[in-house]
């Protein structure tokens, strides 16, 4: 018997975004002279010490 193909489309698709972010995009020139390290240091205490990993502090502000 013979078997045709069908197309699917992919549920999954494989790039990297920074690769489809352009240089001169408003997020990338503000990251690159924005110092956020301190907010570690500053949110330590609401964290706990067990328990699963949290979301990075960074990525809220």
């Amino acid at each position: 018997m013979q078997g045709k193909k069908i197309y699917q489309e992919k549920l999954f698709t494989e790039f990297l975004l920074s690769e489809r972010v352009p240089e001169y995009n408003f997020y990338r020139q503000l990251k690159s002279v924005l110092d956020l390290s301190y907010l570690y240091k500053l949110t330590e205490p609401f964290y706990g010490v067990t328990g699963q990993k949290s979301i990075d502090p960074v990525v809220f502000f």
